[in-house]
């Protein structure tokens, strides 16, 4: 059976994707830790979805860290102050820097773990610059050389939508997963970019939305 390595965050997306491909794979989810704030959250997160589901083919989790604090300085991802709302546009929500280092941990571990493929959970309409399909070849050709080792970046829902994804894997605890850069314990904040993108998402596929939200 091939393998593969899925960065896995505890979001819907990247937690659908972890199903689907350890329909076909063994999967090793890794979690990359930061010091972004809404990372003990999404652990929690994670660690339900995949208890839920109780796939064999999907190993413990990896939990790998570089801390961004001293690059990232006073950036709302790593402070908590003025989290992008439901109004602000997409662009707001990049992280500097957030898929390379991701990326770039993810590869190492493969390199050592005899494992040549890296799943992403990206979706269509990201308008992010290195969450683009010329980024992931040409990043995933640029670690490859760099560690004598065939790394392969991969995003499968990358002309997918989440509504789309919603209505296809709704019998998954998709409830579980989490999507929100401002959680509280194991809710969602209800106000930010992400909430507000993950509840037009439901109405959109029309499917009930069984998460958790403080508002």
């Amino acid at each position: 059976m091939s393998k593969v390595a899925v960065l896995a965050s505890g979001g819907l997306d990247s937690a659908i994707m972890l199903v689907e491909l350890a329909k076909n794979s063994l999967v090793y989810p890794i979690y990359v830790e930061a010091g972004l704030v809404w990372e003990e959250s999404e652990k929690r997160s994670l660690d339900s979805f995949l208890a839920a589901v109780d796939d064999p083919n999907i190993q413990p989790v990896t939990h790998l860290s570089v801390p961004v604090g001293p690059i990232l300085d006073s950036h709302w991802s790593v402070t908590g102050d003025q989290v992008p709302d439901g109004e602000a546009p997409d662009e707001d929500m990049f992280v500097p820097g957030r898929n390379i280092l991701l990326f770039s941990l993810a590869a190492v571990w493969c390199s050592t773990h005899d494992v040549s493929r890296i799943a992403i959970g990206s979706l269509g309409g990201n308008p992010f610059p290195d969450a683009t399909p010329d980024f992931f070849t040409s990043f995933g050709a640029s670690l490859s050389a760099g560690l004598a080792h065939e790394v392969k970046i991969e995003a499968p829902f990358r002309n997918h939508k989440k509504s789309e994804l919603i209505r296809e894997y709704s019998d998954l605890p998709i409830e579980l997963s989490l999507t929100c850069a401002q959680p509280t314990g194991s809710s969602h904040c209800g106000n930010c970019n992400k909430c507000t993108e993950r509840r037009q998402a439901f109405t959109e596929a029309g499917v009930e939305d069984r998460t958790k939200y403080l508002v």
